[in-house]
């Protein structure tokens, strides 16, 4: 479980930190997918209530190959793949709420 402090208001109004996430194996072709973790908050922010997360962003033949264009993401970028990821979820379960 990761235990980072809340770090983005989404565009739902909650709060979410982001993590990484790095395949273990690689796909069929060889490839290491890697991905952005969106754990959500309680209100209370002391603890985790559900996630979020992006579709793979980068793909490279080892794990550190994926990983390192995710790391080198601007703040900005990761705050909008958050947004999209909310809006997503919000399509996906008719979730009219959403900013």
């Amino acid at each position: 479980m990761h235990e980072r402090a809340p770090a983005f208001s989404g565009s739902d109004g909650r709060s979410y930190s982001v993590g990484t996430y790095v395949d273990d194996v690689p796909d069929a072709q060889g490839r290491y997918g890697a991905a952005l973790l969106f754990v959500r908050w309680s209100d209370a922010g002391d603890r985790p209530i559900g996630h979020v997360e992006t579709d793979y962003l980068f793909r490279g033949a080892t794990p550190a190959d994926a990983l390192t264009p995710l790391l080198a993401l601007t703040l900005q970028a990761v705050k909008r793949h958050l947004d999209a990821c909310i809006q997503e979820q919000g399509r996906e379960t008719g979730d009219e709420r959403r900013a």
